[in-house]
Order: structure tokens, then C-alpha cells, then sequence
């Protein structure tokens, strides 16, 4: 393969993994309406576009796979397809986590925010995905990190409500417990989606910076 259609492949493959990037961005944000909402249509654009977001996924899997295959890629064009391939999988489970989110909203029917607000702590989470894209597609490195410091912050806002939640419901007379359920539930995949910002910002690091620190 020449040269030149080798680089635009790789150019291809930065500009697929940000497009999907890109779509599970804004089906997260749907997902973040349907849990504050309980809006069923919203939820189901969500939970019906998961198949896509899965085809898609596989395909751009497949073509890192084929590239490592029969380019044989070293140092920087290794670590980007490697990193790119990794981050695919963040994407994808986001996607997953968003759709999680689009059914315990529409199961609470607009109830699930009834002891704390879901909807901050589900809304700085896919802040941080986005930014974390925006860090891989530019390869900066210095905004990576900066966004895995807020990691910190936002697993200790879902820890206290997930406290809150606990403590109203041992404080009940007559508690809930799916309800109680659901939002322990959804604090728990809004902290994973923050997870897998930081996996992102860990594989776009040692992509740029050959730094393994915020591997783990």
C-alpha cells in the first residue's frame, strides 16, 4: 500500500473514532433528558440507537485490527491505532451506560430525581467524555489530564448521593426499594461513564506523551 493512502487511513480511522465519539455524545445528552424527565420517546431514540452505535463500533474495531495486520504499524502509528482501538471500547460502553440511564428514566417516569439531583452529576460526566474526545482527536495531551483530575470531584459527589439515597431510605417508614434501587443504580453508571473518560484521557497521554501515569 502506498504511503500516502496508509496516512489518510489513519486520518480515517482519528476521524471515525471522534465522529462516534460524537454520536454517543449526543445520545448521552438524550439519555440525560430521558432520566430527568421520564420523556418515553426520548428514551426509546436512545435505547433503539444502540444498535448502531454497537454496528458502528465493530466496524471501526475491524479496521484498527486490519491495520496493525497489514501495516505491521511501529512507534507513534502503533500507539495511536493501540490508543484509538482502546478508546473505541470507552465509546461504546458509554453508549451502554447511556442507554441504562434512557430506561431507569423511563421506568421512574420523570421520578427517578425524587431524594438527589441525577441530572448535574450525569451532565458533568458526559462533560468530561466530551472533553476527554476532544483531547484525543487534537492529541492534546496537557487537556487529558486536566480532565482526569475532575475524576476525583465527581466520584465523591456520587458517593455522597448514593449516601443520601441509603440514608433517606433507612429514615423511611415505608421504603421503596425500587426506586431506591434504580437511583443507586443510575449514580452507579454515571460514575462508570467518568470512568471512561479518564480511560480515554489515559490512552490519549501515553498516545502523545508515551506515559503510562493514568493507566490503571
Amino acid at each position: 500500500m502506498p504511503r500516502e493512502r496508509y496516512q489518510e487511513q489513519l486520518w480515517e480511522l482519528r476521524g471515525e473514532v471522534a465522529a462516534l465519539g460524537d454520536l454517543v455524545c449526543d445520545r448521552y445528552a438524550l439519555a440525560v433528558e430521558a432520566l430527568a424527565t421520564g420523556d418515553p420517546r426520548t428514551a426509546d431514540r436512545v435505547i433503539d440507537g444502540d444498535t448502531e452505535i454497537n454496528e458502528w463500533y465493530l466496524d471501526t474495531e475491524a479496521r484498527c485490527t486490519e491495520l496493525v495486520a497489514l501495516q505491521q504499524p511501529v512507534a507513534g502509528d502503533l500507539r495511536f491505532i493501540t490508543a484509538s482501538f482502546k478508546i473505541l471500547t470507552d465509546i461504546e460502553r458509554v453508549g451502554d451506560l447511556a442507554t441504562n440511564l434512557a430506561r431507569y428514566g423511563r421506568e421512574a417516569e420523570g421520578d427517578v430525581e425524587e431524594t438527589v439531583a441525577l441530572e448535574p452529576l450525569a451532565t458533568t460526566a458526559g462533560e468530561m467524555v466530551d472533553d476527554a474526545l476532544r483531547a484525543y482527536a487534537r492529541d492534546d495531551a496537557d487537556a487529558a489530564r486536566a480532565v482526569a483530575e475532575r475524576d476525583d470531584a465527581l466520584d465523591e459527589a456520587c458517593a455522597d448521593a448514593s449516601e443520601t439515597v441509603v440514608r433517606e431510605l433507612m429514615a423511611s417508614d415505608d421504603p421503596a426499594l425500587e426506586p431506591v434501587s434504580r437511583m443507586l443504580l443510575a449514580i452507579r453508571d454515571i460514575e462508570r461513564v467518568g470512568d471512561h473518560a479518564v480511560n480515554v484521557c489515559a490512552r490519549t497521554v501515553y498516545m502523545v506523551d508515551r506515559e503510562d501515569d493514568l493507566i490503571y
